[in-house]
């Protein structure tokens, strides 16, 4: 096993199918990612608005990393080992994102002081750090998508289980899986429902691995307990429906469930969730959605193998 370093210079804006890495590596091996907030430094302060910024500059992806031996139709697994905020960060409120935006004041920035793992949010209001990172993605199969999207490569899935120990299984459509990484947060609620969590900077220790021939259509991710198919869709009822076609299709393909216990088998044992719940959101920005699926005996991981 070796041990790698990328710069938070070394970025991507967008995923598309003519990535070139920046590395490469073997299964086994660790890279340490140096991420940047997603607003790449441009706010430092409560006097700095989103609404003032460069918004080409957003959501930067350190990499990305081409991994030997994975190849299309295989999967790259990218175990987070550990993420390590900075001590400090922001949250933002946008004009026109959000549930509750046509009730508060936007544009708005707060500044979090993160330290001892916890956040402090004001004198009145701390809270447990939960550091996790937002856009973790591969190379796409052909359409080019700004980082602030997610599809079919992962991308700006903005999934609050994304920090240490999930093992994220990517499917791979071009080789080397090029993967990238960024939008690393302290913290972010299920559903963000203000289109941002605490934004900051840090490092991010991945270790890369391939499953040869088996993968979904989008990115499942392994926790200690479960294991979750993603789908996303630009509303909810669409992004709902396609998780569940896609942990049901799991189910049958991987495991042996007739359709029909599948079916019955989400609803009772399972949970529906949402990752991204931020509508309004002008400008594409669609729901991820998401299937906890408990690891039992008769479907210990996302794939037989």
């Amino acid at each position: 096993m070796a041990q790698h370093r990328l710069s938070r210079d070394q970025v991507i804006w967008s995923f598309g199918p003519g990535l070139q890495p920046v590395l490469e590596v073997e299964p086994g091996d660790v890279v340490t990612f140096e991420t940047n907030d997603c607003f790449t430094g441009q706010i430092r302060s409560e006097d700095d608005l989103v609404t003032d910024i460069d918004l080409e500059r957003i959501n930067s992806a350190t990499g990305p990393v081409a991994v030997r031996g994975a190849e299309p139709g295989d999967s790259l697994i990218a175990e987070i080992l550990d993420v390590r905020p900075i001590e400090w960060g922001v949250a933002t409120l946008i004009p026109g994102f959000g549930q509750l935006i046509e009730q508060v004041q936007a544009p708005l920035t707060r500044l979090f002081e993160v330290h001892d793992g916890m956040i402090r949010m004001n004198e009145r209001v701390s809270f447990p750090a939960k550091p996790m990172v937002g856009v973790v993605g591969v190379a796409t199969g052909g359409e080019e998508l700004s980082n602030g999207l997610a599809g079919l490569h992962g991308g700006n899935l903005d999934d609050h289980f994304h920090g240490k120990g999930a093992r994220i299984y990517f499917p791979v459509r071009q080789p080397g899986g090029m993967f990238a990484v960024g939008d690393m947060h302290a913290a972010m609620g299920d559903g963000e429902i203000c289109f941002t969590g605490v934004e900051i900077a840090g490092e991010v220790d991945i270790r890369f691995d391939v499953l040869k021939g088996k993968q979904a259509t989008w990115p499942v991710t392994e926790l200690a307990d479960a294991w979750l198919p993603h789908a996303t869709h630009d509303t909810y009822e669409g992004a709902a429906q396609l998780v569940s076609e896609e942990a049901a299709r799991l189910l049958v393909e991987e495991h042996g469930f007739s359709v029909e216990d599948a079916f019955i088998f989400l609803s009772v044992a399972c949970d529906l969730g949402v990752a991204q719940a931020c509508k309004p959101a002008p400008g594409g920005f669609g729901t991820i959605a998401r299937f906890t699926i408990p690891k039992i005996d008769a479907c210990p991981l996302p794939f037989a193998v």
